[in-house]
């Protein structure tokens, strides 16, 4: 087996361990198999290609071809042109099934299953990363820069992916990167002739000494630099415990290590159980307090707002204390009542924030949970969820008067900058709707009261769970337009509008009180999910409102004597939600793909149709796709110029594997490439000036190749010197031994012979003592001038010089047209009549 097509089966199996670590997140993992196939083929067909040998990006383009017809056969064959050619149809049907898929990862816990759209979106991102890898390893000979796709595959599964075990995942794409790595090694190893292991060494001897050491040090290095990245993370606390540690996992993510939990969008996995077909019973509680319609079960607040969605912060979290601190900004005059609630999860919900009566006071549960201050939330730690927890809550139910709400003071000058921020992205209506509804109010009381009637009551809005609103900067301005939504529309908007105004508002998910059973207990189902704004009001701490109508129950705080006022019933239970589970679909009829394809009624009512569901702005596949090549493009750009010089030396040596000949008169060059492929087979004429004008471009490539590696190692060209002159300076100044320093002479003879010799004779093997003057310079230069000269070669500004040289060329020809232009003569004739 040649060389390269070693390196192209080993970088095929680097991607295939890459891409192990999504194997978590679909069951089945049958995809994985499809996946495996369509990269062998892709493999195979680029070996192939380069057999031949066809252009670099030619190979590219014919490997992407054949993997996007496999991939048409595979998904969309009843869309293609016979069955196999790919159309406009089958890229439309390929942008749905991505939807459908992006559908079902945002509606299925981990594993999800494996839907058309999961599937696509495995078995495409895999083979398209193995083309990435195959091109740059393979057909642009540079293994380096291939880590970045693989990582860019590990890294989208690490951050998806729930489970305790990631490290594994891991050390496989490791190996695969390091196998990689040593099998491009090896391969420019052989280039340089057969390696021999010789006979035993003597004892004492120099083991660097040896062909294969550098083999050997190559897989010394691969595990030592493994080791570091697996075990040096655990002695650094700030990176919370490395790549070992399971705390990663889940979607909340806190841990004791880093005292930190991550600003995730919680409105994502709540999907994940909420987003279901029937009103299943998510929970069940008993309490001893007589106005349950004012218990609403919290289970975190969003309180970043980016233009585009309400998100929680990143923020510090601690042990659950004993008793919770006093609720922030609650004062000793405001009435306030404890209550005990015991609470039980079902079996089937697994949620990492712990629902919570708001503010809760003191919390009895089992498990690994985390406190969060500042949100007064309970997060799961370590893989921690609801699934099945039974705990008791106290919690108070605070019971402000109007006055005392209109007469709060400002609130602290720290609190209100972080909860009055607005992005400049907010489109500038909303502030001005703002400020038209409220434009008689006396104070922020009023001011929040006007804006929940005016959702609630005044402005026509309709609560209609089929709209679909859009998401960007521009959603809560379409949403004030249409006047079309639901309960997580409503509480955005309202938070936003209070913000431009300079109250301090957040956003809380969680559930209304659900319905009274006959065993006296309360029931909470899935279409009690629901979201509401809350907003600070020093004396009385974070104070919940209700903006959406006919869901929850209005304040009594804020109820206003507006004749005719339709308020709801607080005593009357959500629309949704009735005693008993009920089995009858929610009544969107507008399905997804997936659940068109499946047969499935439409999803349920959650706050997953929110802002971020639905949207008008690129489809998530366009914008994952541009964050991938800007990410390729940003980490590639530093390596452009090593990229550029490695593909300079590889064109310059490429026709130094020939060996020129003269038999009866017939001159003929035969010889072999890297991998002992035959070449070429070039017949000269009885003369041989092909032959010459051949050794004449063999000889003056190489001479270039020379002086720019002289100059990366630290040797500036002088081209005032002749060759013989410019090649003692090199071996003198480089210290090159008497080997690598011959090459160099044969070399600039070989220019010289060029140069000036009437007839130059070819001059063979001047690619070997180019190599061999080229590891000359490296055995004598210190670390950092070897590391200079592969990463930042100072050759590489012949890019730079080389565009002037055209642009200077372009302006010149230019020029000289129009002059020539403007000197014709006119051909209106002068004779007069």
């Amino acid at each position: 087996m040649s060389g390269r097509a070693r390196l192209a089966l080993c970088a095929a199996a680097a991607t295939l361990m890459a891409s192990c670590a999504l194997l978590p997140l679909v069951d089945p993992a049958t995809w994985f198999l499809q996946a495996a196939f369509l990269l062998a083929v892709q493999t195979g067909v680029g070996a192939a290609a380069r057999r031949v040998p066809l252009a670099r990006p030619l190979t590219i383009a014919v490997q992407a071809l054949v993997t996007l017809m496999l991939l048409t056969l595979s998904f969309a064959r009843e869309q293609a042109v016979a069955g196999l050619l790919p159309g406009p149809d089958v890229f439309r049907y390929f942008g749905e099934l991505l939807q459908a898929g992006a559908d079902d990862v945002s509606r299925y816990s981990i594993p999800a299953p494996l839907s058309d759209g999961i599937r696509l979106m495995m078995v495409g991102g895999v083979v398209v990363i193995g083309l990435a890898v195959d091109a740059l390893a393979v057909t642009f000979r540079s293994a380096a820069p291939a880590g970045l796709p693989l990582l860019a595959l590990y890294s989208v599964a690490a951050g998806l992916a729930d489970g305790g075990a990631g490290w594994i995942w891991f050390l496989l794409a490791a190996t695969g990167y390091l196998v990689l790595l040593l099998a491009e090694g090896r391969d420019r190893l052989s280039q340089w002739g057969r390696v021999f292991g010789g006979g035993p060494r003597a004892p004492g001897g120099d083991p660097s000494g040896s062909p294969t050491a550098p083999v050997r040090t190559g897989r010394r290095i691969g595990a030592v630099a493994l080791g570091v990245a697996l075990v040096v993370p655990l002695a650094l606390p700030a990176l919370d415990g490395g790549l070992l540690d399971a705390a990663r996992t889940g979607v909340a993510g806190g841990s004791g290590g880093g005292n930190t939990i991550s600003a995730v969008n919680p409105l994502v996995s709540l999907s994940d159980s909420l987003n279901v077909d029937e009103d299943r019973e998510v929970m069940s509680y008993r309490t001893n307090s007589e106005e349950t319609q004012n218990l609403y079960l919290r289970i975190v607040s969003l309180d970043e707002f980016d233009g585009t969605a309400w998100k929680p912060a990143k923020r510090h979290v601690e042990d659950v204390p004993g008793s919770f601190p006093t609720p922030p900004g609650l004062s000793d005059d405001v009435r306030r009542t404890e209550v005990q609630t015991r609470i039980s999860a079902a079996d089937w919900y697994a949620q990492d924030w712990l629902p919570l009566p708001y503010p809760a006071s003191q919390v009895g549960i089992n498990g690994k949970w985390r406190f969060e201050p500042v949100g007064r939330t309970l997060v799961g730690d370590h893989g921690q969820t609801t699934r099945g927890q039974e705990y008791t809550v106290k919690s108070l139910i605070v019971q402000p008067t109007a006055d005392q709400l209109a007469n709060a003071p400002e609130a602290p000058e720290v609190l209100k900058r972080e909860f009055t921020k607005v992005p400049n992205s907010l489109p500038p209506v909303v502030a001005a709707t703002a400020r038209r509804i409220t434009a008689d109010s006396a104070n922020d009381y009023e001011r929040a009261v006007k804006l929940q009637d005016w959702f609630a009551l005044e402005g026509g809005f309709t609560y209609d769970t089929e709209v679909k609103v859009g998401s960007g900067s521009q959603a809560i301005a379409r949403f004030l337009r249409d006047k079309e939504g639901f309960c997580v529309h409503f509480s955005f908007a309202m938070a936003s509008m209070a913000r431009t105004l300079g109250i301090p508002a957040r956003v809380a998910v969680g559930f209304t009180p659900g319905s009274p059973k006959s065993d006296g207990t309360m029931s909470v189902g899935l279409r009690d999910a629901h979201a509401w704004p809350e907003l600070y009001f020093e004396g009385v701490g974070w104070t919940r409102f209700e903006p959406t109508p006919n869901r929850g129950s209005v304040p009594d705080y804020t109820r206003t004597d507006t004749p005719g006022a339709a308020v709801p019933d607080p005593d009357a239970p959500s629309r949704s939600s009735s005693s008993e589970p009920s089995a009858a679909p929610s009544g969107s009829e507008d399905c997804t793909a997936a659940e068109k394809k499946l047969e499935q009624p439409c999803a349920s009512e959650s706050p997953q149709a929110a802002f971020g569901a639905t949207n008008d702005d690129p489809p998530w596949w366009l914008s994952l796709l541009l964050w991938l090549a800007g990410g390729l493009a940003v980490g590639t750009l530093p390596l452009l110029p090593m990229l550029w010089r490695l593909r300079a030396r590889s064109v310059r040596l490429g026709s130094h594997h020939w060996t020129v000949a003269n038999a009866g008169g017939v001159a003929g060059a035969a010889g072999q490439d890297a991998d002992g492929d035959t070449a070429m087979d070039l017949r000269l004429d009885g003369q041989g000036r092909a032959t010459e004008a051949r050794a004449a471009a063999v000889a003056l490539e190489a001479w270039q190749e020379v002086s720019d590696t002289a100059w990366d190692f630290g040797i500036p060209p002088d081209e005032s010197q002749t060759p013989r002159k410019a090649a003692a300076r090199i071996v003198r100044v480089g210290h090159l031994e008497p080997e690598a320093a011959a090459s160099v002479h044969r070399i600039a003879d070989a220019v010289e012979q060029v140069l000036y010799a009437p007839s130059p004779r070819p001059a063979p093997g001047l690619g070997a003592d180019v190599r061999r003057m080229t590891q000359g310079l490296r055995a004598t230069a210190s670390r950092g001038t070897r590391l200079r000269a592969l990463l930042a070669p100072r050759s590489a500004v012949r890019v730079v010089w080389a565009a002037s040289d055209r642009w200077h060329a372009l302006k010149y020809r230019a020029a000289a047209r129009w002059t020539a232009l403007l000197r014709r003569p006119s051909s209106q004739g002068g004779t007069g009549g």
